[in-house]
């Protein structure tokens, strides 16, 4: 049964997740505008206008996998190694630094005037989403399993109302850098989630202003249970004393999560070939594309596939998947991405009406990659490692996107280095 106090925490944790992944969305539905602003394209001025004909593919001398890189590079760093000595540091330090990267993020890249200031930008975005990341899903151990499936379903809706803002706005008129100062009320929502909305159990260490205890000290779980147990106190709480873990233990323990790892690594790394590697060179002409420009039609696809990720992401306390329709789901997204790189290629599809649904099928395989992992780690792994079990799998989809980074850029330039197709 939830109650009041659960009921908070669940808002808390997806707000949480909205706010965390807004900054990264925002950057990738931004990509093209960031390049496109410091080579002096004037983007909004060119919204409404639709191409007739192709003379050539539009190919750009930096593609927007390179903003994917620095949207993803930072965070995999974060999330292959801080696992292993984040879990000394508050929860609230760690979502102070979150706020901080945040606000800084959106201001560095809105004033930013070249590529390498704009890049950095969106690698404070990436560092604040995975730290984030990895801090929430482990501090999901102390609440009741639904903050998963919340958080989840926050970082869907990020997708989707970030993207779709963004959007919308810019096709409003107002410019790309005035967009993102638009959004600087998001990293105000997120310290509001945590320290106002968030109730904090006994069991989440909480420091003082002694600079003595900012690093929480070791076996704290273990020590905080028997001072209760001594007092005669019990905890209310699910959440049981985590086990003092060396990083040769910690390095064992994902290996029993590999199996639900490796898919979605696969899956990501699919789903970022399509979105920045190969939505790019998908391009309609005015009758074909619903009379949209063509960066119009980047943002829908970023739009109509965060819609996906949303619903997916969403879905778990609704049907929740076995294990074998888990592992389908590399299986469908790869095919999902071979049926992109030759309509990239030979431009084959009639509508973009058709690239519009793939794309949101898309989101829907990506998004329930990620829930139904999660949930299942949490469901499944012993209490006394799910802390480290949930932020460390997290370098799986990390690890996937940055994989599907890489490969995106030279797959771009050789794309582009091929003839229009006949139209």
């Amino acid at each position: 049964m939830i109650n009041w106090t659960n009921a908070r925490d669940i808002v808390a944790f997806w707000l949480l997740g909205l706010c965390n992944n807004y900054g990264y969305v925002i950057m990738l539905s931004a990509a093209e505008d960031i390049l496109s602003n410091q080579k002096g394209t004037d983007v909004s001025n060119s919204t409404s206008t639709c191409e007739k004909s192709f003379s050539e593919r539009p190919c750009e001398s930096i593609s927007t996998g390179a903003v994917l890189l620095a949207d993803n590079l930072p965070g995999l760093l974060v999330q292959t190694t801080f696992p292993f000595f984040m879990h000394r540091f508050p929860f609230g330090f760690r979502a102070f630094i979150v706020f901080l990267l945040q606000a800084a993020s959106y201001f560095v890249v809105a004033y930013s005037n070249s590529i390498a200031m704009s890049l950095a930008g969106v690698c404070m975005a990436s560092l604040g989403q995975g730290i984030g990341e990895i801090t929430f899903l482990a501090m999901a151990a102390h609440y009741i399993p639904e903050t998963i499936a919340s958080w989840s379903s926050g970082t869907g809706g990020a997708g989707l109302i970030g993207s779709f803002s963004y959007a919308f706005i810019t096709e409003a008129g107002l410019s790309p850098s005035n967009t993102l100062l638009v959004q600087l009320f998001i990293p105000v929502v997120f310290a509001a989630a945590y320290f106002l909305i968030l109730t904090v159990p006994s069991t989440v260490y909480s420091p003082t202003f002694n600079p003595k205890t900012w690093i929480i000290p070791k076996n704290y779980d273990w020590d905080m249970f028997e001072a209760a147990e001594a007092r005669g106190e019990s905890l209310n709480t699910k959440k049981v004393p985590q086990r003092e873990l060396g990083i040769v233990d910690r390095l064992k323990l994902i290996v029993p999560l590999l199996y639900l790892m490796v898919p979605l690594a696969t899956v990501y790394t699919a789903e970022y070939m399509i979105n920045q590697g190969l939505t790019e060179l998908i391009v309609f002409n005015c009758s074909q594309g619903l009379s949209l420009s063509l960066s119009s039609q980047y943002r829908w696809y970023q739009v109509l596939y965060q819609l996906g990720v949303f619903i997916s992401r969403s879905s778990v306390k609704f049907f929740e998947m076995p294990l074998w329709l888990i592992w389908c789901l590399p299986v469908l997204q790869c095919v999902n991405m071979i049926f992109f790189f030759f309509e990239a290629v030979y431009w084959f599809t009639p509508t973009i009406i058709i690239i519009f649904v793939l794309i949101v099928f898309e989101g829907l395989l990506g998004g329930s990659a990620y829930v139904n992992t999660y949930n299942k780690i949490h469901k499944k792994v012993e209490p006394d490692v799910r802390e480290f079990s949930l932020s460390a799998a997290s370098m799986g989809n990390s690890l996937g996107t940055n994989i599907a980074a890489f490969l995106s850029i030279p797959l771009y330039n050789w794309v582009c280095s091929m003839k229009t197709p006949h139209q």
